[in-house]
């Protein structure tokens, strides 16, 4: 008789995450950063990227550019595709971690809950949740990309801070204020905190 214990054979076959942390010389880790729409956090990313790869690491950074002109181009800014988008960026983001790598998201991720089911999925022992908490006045006087001016004049729904809401972050690992902190400094204080998680 067949041995139907494994439906899925493949996966005694594959190779474990502590065999690719060994190749990589690495933990896989992910780091999350949340916060409004130009509060920092795709600038951070690329300076914490650049500086773990100085280092020797290899990163992936994840953001609404690389995400949503993708595997999520399908997905609108309604609360249920929100929380899709986010589902399908944890699901991606595991698979990294997994292999090792340490894995930057980027995403305002508006509340509480969409951020403890990406935890979850992810697992939260390879969770850092980095709040940017530069305030809505700062944020909307860059306004980089001239969207905070658009949702004011009502020419884009759920725009999150104006016309969506954004809960803060319960117990971040860490909260960085870029309207009073630099990026070198803000990059400092990552690198304190994530340097000995990812290091083998």
């Amino acid at each position: 008789m067949e041995n139907n214990n494994h439906i899925y054979p493949i996966f005694d076959r594959m190779l474990g995450r502590e065999e690719k942390e060994e190749l990589l010389k690495q933990r896989g880790l992910m780091i999350w950063f949340t916060g409004l729409s130009g509060s920092g956090k795709s600038t951070i990313a690329i300076a914490l990227e650049r500086e773990l790869h100085k280092r020797g690491l290899l990163c992936r950074i994840l953001d609404g550019d690389n995400i949503r002109s993708g595997i999520n181009n399908n997905l609108g800014f309604s609360e249920a595709d929100r929380v899709e988008n986010i589902r399908r960026i944890s699901e991606v983001s595991k698979l990294f971690v997994d292999t090792g790598i340490i894995t930057i998201a980027a995403f305002i991720s508006p509340n509480n809950d969409i951020r403890k089911m990406a935890a979850d999925i992810i697992g939260v022992d390879d969770f850092i949740e980095v709040y940017i908490s530069t305030p809505l006045e700062e944020c909307e006087r860059r306004d980089v990309k001239g969207l905070y001016a658009k949702a004011r004049k009502g020419e884009i729904a759920n725009f999150t801070g104006i016309t969506s809401p954004f809960e803060a972050p319960e117990n971040p690992a860490l909260s960085l204020d870029t309207s009073v902190l630099s990026l070198e400094d803000a990059v400092n204080i990552l690198l304190d905190t994530v340097l000995g998680r990812i290091k083998k």
